[in-house]
């Protein structure tokens, strides 16, 4: 792994970060740590004077400090500017997508008589020889790789082309003088190349179409396809514009001071995360860092500047949910986690957490959540490209179209 490889991922806090960090009592024992001098039983008597609610809300807050506005002056989350930007869906695309589901559909070609051709995937054994003797890089064993993509050396997928199964070829060639070996670079070699098996992708075709998929033509097929690509693209614009949303609000908003209980929690968890990695590695956490390209000093510097952005983010986001009434067992928030379950392919929550912990599932949820709220208040300029399409003079047109959504408003 590259240097600093290890901590900079770490340091991402990118939706549902191994373990997280946070405040949040179902999975950490802070309070416990920080018990004042009021007595047991006081506790007990507050808490009993608690709804299931009240109690329920301060076990699923993402900090522990009540007074957010003491800490952090968020920036304006309503009505911000936001570009919902569509990318079109090409016929190229389109076409490569059924090419992909073809490809998976492969299937070995059986034909004693059968050879290969461009387009086949192809599974081989081959061993590189430079003056008869093999070099250091140039054999490899089961190899599968698809002829015609240009995955290796001019000439050597040319050199398969023909060749049926169990056959073994000499195929005389010469590397590139710009090759980026310079032990190699402008050698003439050879490789013995077995063919063990072929696999081909079958024709479009009706038939197939019938067969294989939920249409009964080519021309159905093509539509489905192009129905699903416009779906994704519509919903990875919808999540870069959440994204930009939050990068907006989270840039405007002004920390005041840290509290410092949350950054302490997060340098904890950061710091045991990278412990796991070094537990990983059979080295311990000093060796490990110092591996990575760290003093001691410059990774407590990573530390701080790790918790300082979850906190801040937890800061935003709180706050947000606190002056808008959402809570993380409301139905929005229920149906990101259902999202999440399916995205992250789990059975269950309790799988989810299992993996990645209590406080991260809580976090992403919550972020998730606030990045809905803000692109739903915002007013949002809709760019729904069309595509590119000539004119009656060859010209290339220009066919977006741009519509404005009031305040509020939701987006198409």
């Amino acid at each position: 792994m590259k240097r600093k490889a290890v901590l900079a991922v770490l340091a991402m806090c990118v939706v549902l970060t191994a373990g997280g960090c946070g405040s949040s009592t179902k999975d950490t024992d802070t309070s416990a740590k920080t018990e004042t001098s009021e007595s047991t039983e006081e506790k007990e008597a507050d808490n009993e004077k608690k709804t299931d609610n009240e109690k329920k809300s301060e076990a699923t807050r993402l900090v522990t400090v009540k007074d957010i506005d003491k800490y952090i002056t968020i920036g304006e989350y309503k009505g911000i500017a936001l570009n919902n930007t569509v990318e079109a869906v090409t016929d190229d695309q389109v076409d490569l997508q059924i090419e992909y589901e073809l490809e998976d559909k492969a299937e070995e070609v059986t034909d004693k008589n059968g050879t290969v051709q461009t387009g086949d995937l192809v599974t081989i054994d081959f061993v590189g020889l430079l003056d008869g003797e093999a070099f250091d890089g140039g054999s490899a064993a089961n190899y599968d790789l698809t002829v015609g993509e240009g995955g290796m050396i001019d000439g050597f997928e040319d050199g398969i082309i023909g060749m049926k199964k169990g056959e073994t070829k000499e195929v005389p060639l010469t590397f590139p003088e710009d090759y980026f070996s310079e032990d190699m670079a402008g050698k003439d070699v050879v490789f013995k190349i077995t063919l063990q098996n072929f696999r081909r992708a079958p024709e479009l075709t009706d038939e197939w179409v019938a067969a294989n998929t939920d249409y009964a033509t080519i021309k159905e097929y093509k539509e489905g396809i192009r129905a699903q690509l416009e779906k994704n693209a519509e919903e990875s614009a919808k999540y870069t514009m959440y994204s930009d949303g939050w990068n907006q609000v989270l840039e405007s908003s002004e920390i005041i001071e840290f509290p410092e209980e949350e950054i302490e929690n997060c340098i904890a968890e950061f710091k045991k995360q990278v412990n796991s990695y070094a537990q990983q590695a059979n080295m311990e956490l000093e060796e490990f860092i110092e591996s990575q390209g760290y003093t001691e000093e410059s990774f407590e510097n990573e530390c701080r500047q790790y918790a300082e952005y979850k906190v801040k983010q937890n800061l935003i986001v709180q706050g947000i949910m606190d002056a808008e009434g959402i809570r993380l067992d409301d139905k929005e928030c229920l149906a990101i986690q259902d999202e999440l379950i399916s995205n992250y392919g789990k059975e269950s929550l309790a799988d989810l957490v299992d993996e990645y912990g209590q406080v991260a599932v809580d976090e992403s949820i919550g972020l998730l959540r606030v990045e809905q709220f803000i692109a739903d208040n915002a007013v949002i300029t809709e760019l729904a490209s069309e595509g590119d399409q000539v004119g009656a003079n060859g010209d290339i047109e220009d066919t977006s179209v741009e519509t404005e959504e009031e305040e509020g408003e939701e987006e198409s």
